[in-house]
This record gives C-alpha cells, sequence and structure tokens, in this order.
C-alpha cells in the first residue's frame, strides 16, 4: 500500500517537474533517496535512562527501531569517553520515508510554536535539505505524560539528481512549508 505522500509525489510533483525543467527522462530528476532522523542525547553520559526513553519515542515516531550511536573520540570537558553511547538515529526509506515526510509536513511542523516556515538556505550544496526541531512532543504520536523530557532532533531529506534550487522546487511542490522570500529570517 503507498502512501498518500508517495502518490502526490510520483502524479503529481514528478510531471510538473519535468515540465517545469524541461527534462524528459524521469529518472534525471530530482528524488529523495532517504530521511536520516537523528537525537543527540548529551544528557546520557551521566545517566543511559535518557537515550533509552530519546530512543523510543524515535521509534514511535518513525514507525523503526533506532540504532545507537557511540562517541568518536574521549572529550574530558564533556566526560565523554571513547565509544560512549550518546545518540540514536533512523534512516528511512521507501514507504516508510515517503509516511514519515507526510506527518512531518502536515502534522507536526504546524504544530511548532511560532512557526513561520522552514528556512529557504538550509540546503548542502548537493541538493540535500537539513532542518532540526526542539523538541519532538510536536508529533502527535507521543504520550506528553510519558516524555517529559524535550529531546530536540535533526532531520535531513537527502535528495539525489538535484541542485539546491531544484530540490527547493520539488520540497515546496510537496508541500514543504519554507518562509517567504522577503520575509521574516
Amino acid at each position: 500500500m503507498t502512501s498518500r505522500m508517495q502518490v502526490k509525489f510520483e502524479k503529481e510533483v514528478l510531471p510538473a517537474l519535468a515540465e517545469k525543467l524541461g527534462r524528459a527522462n524521469k529518472l534525471s530528476l530530482p528524488r529523495i533517496e532517504k530521511i536520516v532522523v537523528s537525537m543527540g542525547v548529551g544528557a546520557a553520559v551521566q545517566d543511559k535512562k535518557f537515550l533509552e526513553t530519546a530512543a523510543e519515542a524515535m521509534g514511535q515516531i518513525t514507525g523503526q527501531r533506532p540504532i545507537i550511536t557511540k562517541s568518536r573520540s574521549a572529550i574530558s570537558a564533556f566526560r565523554l569517553r571513547e565509544n560512549m553511547p550518546i545518540g540514536c538515529k533512523v534512516t528511512l526509506r521507501g514507504r516508510r520515508m515517503f509516511e514519515f515526510l507526510d506527518r512531518l509536513i502536515s502534522l507536526a511542523l504546524p504544530r511548532v510554536r511560532d512557526f513561520r516556515g522552514v528556512s529557504r538556505t538550509a540546503f548542502d550544496g548537493n541538493g540535500s535539505y537539513s532542518l532540526g526541531l526542539s523538541e519532538q512532543l510536536v508529533f502527535p504520536e507521543l504520550n506528553p505524560d510519558k516524555f517529559t523530557r524535550p529531546q530536540g532532533m535533526n532531520i535531513t531529506v537527502v535528495v539525489r539528481n538535484a541542485t539546491d534550487d531544484e530540490s527547493r522546487e520539488m520540497l515546496a511542490a510537496m508541500g514543504m512549508p519554507f518562509q517567504t522570500e522577503g520575509g521574516d529570517k
């Protein structure tokens, strides 16, 4: 069963992009390859319980079990040792990727307090887009009574076959709420 966002992408966005970019080959059009959701849990240095609750929350948000990331080097000022569990991440592809993107655009981002749109300039030069959420409770899947500690997350939408402008066009056509050009920064 395909998700609503995947149907919109294949039926509306791809043909509109092909016409706008003047490309006849559908495989040369920008496509979302994967979405990577990650959380850095700095409080996990003192207590592993924080990392476990963050991983559980990420699993509920994405529908996929996260992997635990470990520190690469030791930093004595942060009481951090090498190979210490310090965060978690999930890589979404296919149907789950489109379902997560649909929930992010239609449910989570509008619930952000004082939301005026996501940045238009957060592209990496190769078409991939990154954004950060300061609180995970904007996703309605989470019970606010269970997850009381505010935890942020980074979301990276990896796009292939695209420049930054082409990727911006594709994400805007999919409904990503970008800030207005002359508006607030």
